[in-house]
This record gives C-alpha cells, structure tokens and sequence, in this order.
C-alpha cells in the first residue's frame, strides 16, 4: 500500500539537448527582410538552433535531453514512473510521451503529455510534485521540449526570428520535508487572451459533401508581440512577489532569476521590476533564442553546467506565453 503522507520533491539531475543546426541572424536576413542588428537590438537573440533532417521529431531531442539527466545519475530508465512531456509541437496529435517512454526503455512508467506552451516546464514541475508529496510516485521524469521550427511562417518576420528548437529534461524524486526543493508555486491562466499568441486550427472553406463536416488542419505561429510583453512585464513580478510573500522572504534572498527566454527586454524589465541585479539573471537567450517549453529547463541545465548554482541557493523560476498562462516555483537548490 502507499503511503499519502506529505513528503517533498527535489531534483536529482538535470539534462538537455538541441540540434546541429544553427540559423544565425545573418542567415535570417536572406530568408526575410531583417539584420542582426534590428534583431538583437529588439530581443537580444543571436542565432537559434533547428531540427532539420528528415522523420526528426520532439521526441528525439527529448530521448536525448532525458538520457543525458539519467546517465548524469547512473539511473535505470526501469526506475522511472511517470514521464510528463511539456510539448506544444508533438509529432502525433495523440500525444509523444508514449513513443519517448518505448525508446528510453522506461517500461514502467506511466506517459502522458502536457500543453501549456512556454509554460509546459512550470506546469510539469508542479504537477510532477503533486504526484511525489502525496507519495503516488517515487521517480519522476520532466520533459520541456518543443520544435516550432516546424510551425513557423518563414515568411513572418515576426516570429520567424524568435523561435528555436531544443529539450530539456529533469529528474524528480520525492525525499523528506527538510530536503525539499520546490519550496512554493503559483500558477494562472487568462483565456481572455488566448488570440495573443497560439497555432490556432482552421477549417477548410467547403464542408465534406455528405457528411456536412467541416474538417482542416493548423497553422502557423500568430502572435501579438506588443501585447505579449505587456503582459509578461505585468504579471510575472506579480506572480513572484505573490511566492516570496507566500514564503516570508523577500526579493533580496533571491540568488538567480531564471525566466522563460522570450526575449532579452523581458528578462530585464522583470528583474528591473523587482530590484533584482541584472547579474542574477539566467540567460542563454542569445544562443537558442525562444524554445519555448524546453528554455527553462535548457538554460537550468547550462547554469549547473557552468556551476553557477550552489547549494542551497534560492532560484526565482518562471514561465509565460500562450493560453495566456503563466507561473513561478520558488526552488532551493540541493546538490546531491
């Protein structure tokens, strides 16, 4: 029988991934009418990585991006009981968890995936902790990838120049009250804006002619880059100082502010918002541009990699985009 009383999560490893292939700004210019300056100047990205190749999918980068945490901890891929993948561009409607969990070899656990766009990781972190505090599972295995290569307007430079492919991938454990990492979460949606920023499906303009069945298929990236940053500067601090109050400590405890990598004038606007050293900013923005689910858990893993996160230190962590949705989780670093 399982035990449901109350334990913690932390994170034993971390792993990410991302293609050969680069697109560098002065590429971009070739396929729209843009430069690397007009580019970095308004989103801070240099170049982005894409999933190029044929029968390439989100589920490779995600079976990398996972092996890589496992072998980091030397952990049996039978050990795992649940995978959530954070994914807005699977390669089966249906769903790619399942295909990820066959080729891992992760017999045992259960898959299933998640769509919360740029907030995919945040709510996988969340969910996957549900299930560890209430002692459902022991091992959890949390993807955030996404390759909106393959959904993107190369036409449209107002998105074509955002947006990159990768994975990232982190391996949770449930451990006692004292050793726990997610400290506190705050998560919101607001369909009222859900037009902002989506792949929205569109139906063919003549119905089948027996059946009177209007069918389609989706389309493109379509965002509203205004009303977008508006809301990110807007209600990610208010989200975070709402965890920090939760928490009774304050915005000078905070070691690093870790943003989804949307754009370089967010990250500053938000830390400026809440008096936080540009110095404290996570930020590989420049180097793989947006990547939606996976940025968060990308940039973590290169942070660690670069040991820039110590033990014990607090880590601001937070996620916005389509829905709209957004959300913070408060973590303490444990380095096992």
């Amino acid at each position: 029988m399982k035990s449901f009383m109350m334990r913690g999560t932390k994170i034993l490893a971390t792993g990410s991934a991302v293609p050969d292939s680069s697109l560098s700004n002065h590429k971009m210019s070739e396929i729209v009418q843009t430069s690397d300056e007009w580019i970095f100047t308004r989103t801070g990205i240099k170049e982005r990585r894409l999933l190029t190749g044929v029968n390439q999918s989100v589920a490779d980068l995600a079976i990398l991006a996972s092996r890589k945490a496992l072998d980091k901890i030397s952990m049996n891929p039978q050990d795992i009981d649940l995978i959530i993948l954070a994914t807005s561009s699977p390669n089966d409607l249906f769903g790619s968890a399942s295909q990820i969990q066959c080729k891992l070899g992760a017999i045992n656990a259960v898959a299933f995936d998640l769509t919360a766009a740029c907030s995919g990781f945040i709510l996988g972190i969340v969910t996957a902790s549900q299930f560890l505090q209430n002692g459902s599972y022991r091992n959890i295995l949390v993807i955030g990838a996404d390759v909106l290569s393959k959904w993107i307007d190369w036409s449209d430079r107002s998105t074509c120049i955002l947006f990159g492919d990768a994975a990232g991938a982190a391996i949770l454990q449930s451990c006692s009250k004292e050793d726990n990492s997610i400290l506190e979460f705050q998560l919101n949606t607001d369909g009222n804006y859900s037009n902002h920023l989506s792949i929205s499906y569109q139906e063919e303009i003549n119905p089948h002619p027996i059946l009177n069945l209007y069918q389609g298929s989706f389309k493109y990236v379509v965002m509203n880059g205004k009303e977008v940053y508006k809301f990110a500067v807007s209600q990610v601090p208010l989200s975070i100082l709402k965890c920090l109050k939760s928490l009774n400590i304050s915005v000078g405890d905070i070691d690093w502010l870790l943003l989804h990598q949307a754009n370089e004038r967010i990250l500053k606007a938000v830390a400026e918002k809440l008096s936080i050293s540009s110095s404290k900013i996570i930020a590989n923005l420049s180097k793989y541009g947006n990547t939606s689910a996976a940025s968060i858990p990308l940039a973590l893993d290169e942070a660690l990699q670069d040991k820039k996160i110590s033990h014990n230190d607090i880590i601001v962590v937070s996620g916005f985009g389509a829905g709209l949705t957004w959300g913070t989780i408060i973590m303490q670093w444990k380095s096992y």
